[in-house]
């Protein structure tokens, strides 16, 4: 099936987020949808899909113009699209998931639970992927609930597939998975639309790309073209794709973590004798696939929630301190969110620069709050830090993603630090502006400061990294070398063991 968008134009409010895009997918061919987070591409297939309404522009499936009041309508006509995000059943088993909302009936009102199964069976031969159709979504990989999703699109007769972010939650072995499936679905005559940031994955699989920046079309490309190409397209300018990073020359244990474990609010155990230190001047990257209990690990060091275990800095105990003793020990945090928590969105970019360290000198004595210092620290941090603002005046919420996130580090890295923690640093902003934050986190470990890194981008992992741990089900199965290859890198990040000759 021919998939073409005219001119699609959606708003909301005041702010453009798709300017007039055209695009044509051909049958059976993969069409990646390049561009940052941001950049309004989930916003365009979401239209196509029926979830927005355009504010202009047409839709044609074969040369012939549609129009979806929603997604019901949309997989009818054929588009079926696998979500960021799953939307799966968790205690259903595949078969159920597969066919609500389209149940086979067998009679008047019985299910027909065999039909359901039969299809799962049909496609997962079809395509390789290997799937039970009686498996509970509980029980399966994150690899393998991608597959679910793809089946439960393909089950309804899908001639275009949108894969929005498909890979986010993988291990490298799960992506070249998915990445070969895909290929499978295209020669197969499905056209797939392929929605990501990831430059890697974009050479291995497109036959076309489209890159978007700021909601318009900036540009299509080939497979064959070089990252740094298709990064300068995705930021208007050129971009070192390589991070500039001598040798660390590690010193003293600055931060030491012995048995760490918490449990959460449903008394899930969330980390489970975590074990591992950090040395004043060396990088530790934290790898792992999302939700191995990489949040709880930074949030129980900064003392955000209760831990048992011991968290020692410089040889200081800091469980059981509060988040501002802990801070004032020296160190820094970026959180993985900086919008809920590491900026406050209405207050003045100014006073975000200060927000922990307000109760000090020169920003305040005695009580009284030195507005001048304030004011100067902000005009300094703000060109140092190259913060695209009017005036330190505006508010945080005010910037751009990317110029949040530079302001949370000229707060963080405004003060001797001997730890910093950064979790998630580089999520969500363009390439350009992950290359100044990587250049701060390097100028940080040259500063003689610890730093441990939270990443789930494999690639940032491996270029920052002076040695890598690997997280998975709140332990840490083992640490690393960074030019560890990713195929091993990848087996650690699904529980597995690393291979010795």
């Amino acid at each position: 099936m021919k998939l073409e968008l005219r001119g699609i134009t959606k708003k909301f409010g005041d702010f453009v987020a798709n300017d007039s895009i055209d695009l044509v997918v051909e049958p059976g061919t993969v069409h990646a949808l390049l561009g940052e987070n941001g950049a309004g591409k989930s916003t365009l297939m979401n239209v196509l899909f029926g979830l927005y309404d355009a504010d202009g522009g047409e839709v044609l499936l074969d040369d012939k113009p549609v129009k979806f009041d929603g997604p019901g309508d949309a997989m009818r006509a054929g588009i079926g699209m696998v979500h960021q995000h799953f939307m799966l059943v968790r205690p259903f088993t595949v078969a159920e998931n597969v066919m609500l909302g389209h149940e086979p009936l067998a009679g008047s009102r019985l299910l027909d639970f065999s039909m359901a199964r039969d299809r799962v069976t049909h496609l997962s031969q079809k395509f390789g992927f290997d799937i039970d159709p009686d498996a509970v979504i509980d029980d399966l990989s994150v690899g393998a609930e991608q597959r679910v999703e793809i089946i439960k699109a393909l089950s309804r007769d899908a001639n275009v597939l949108i894969l929005d972010e498909p890979t986010a939650v993988l291990t490298p072995q799960e992506t070249d998975e998915l990445l070969e499936i895909v290929r499978q679905l295209a020669d197969s005559g499905t056209s797939v639309v392929l929605i990501t940031h990831k430059l890697r994955e974009v050479q291995a699989v497109a036959d076309t790309i489209t890159v978007i920046r700021r909601g318009k079309v900036v540009g299509t490309a080939k497979p064959t073209a070089t990252q740094e190409e298709l990064a300068s397209l995705m930021v208007g300018r050129d971009v070192s794709m390589t991070v500039d990073k001598g040798a660390a020359t590690p010193g003293a244990t600055m931060l030491e973590v012995d048995n760490l474990r918490a449990v959460d609010d449903f008394d899930i155990t969330t980390l489970d004798g975590v074990s591992f230190d950090v040395k004043a001047g060396e990088i530790l990257c934290i790898a792992g696939v999302q939700g191995n209990g990489q949040t709880e690990l930074a949030e129980a060091i900064l003392g955000a929630i209760a831990a048992s275990g011991s968290v020692k800095l410089d040889g200081t105990e800091l469980l059981g301190r509060s988040i501002r003793h802990v801070l004032h020990e020296g160190v820094g945090f970026v959180p993985e969110d900086r919008t809920e928590d590491g900026l406050v969105a209405k207050f003045t970019i100014e006073n975000n620069l200060v927000l922990d360290l307000i109760d000090q000198a020169p920003y305040s004595r005695g009580g009284a709050i030195n507005v001048k210092a304030i004011e100067d620290n902000a005009v300094a941090k703000v060109e140092e830090y190259d913060v695209r603002t009017t005036s330190a005046k505006a508010t945080a919420g005010s910037l751009s993603g990317g110029n949040q996130q530079k302001v949370v580090l000229a707060r963080e890295m405004s003060r001797p630090l001997k730890l910093l923690i950064a979790s998630q640093p580089t999520r969500g902003l363009d390439v350009g502006s992950i290359e100044f934050v990587h250049k701060r986190i390097i100028a940080e470990r040259d500063n003689g400061t610890a730093v441990l890194i939270i990443s789930s981008e494999l690639d940032e992992v491996v270029a920052l990294a002076d040695r890598i741990a690997v997280m998975y089900h709140g332990t840490i199965v083992d640490i690393v070398p960074p030019d560890t290859d990713r195929d091993t890198l990848g087996l650690l990040m699904a529980g597995g063991k690393q291979v010795t000759a």
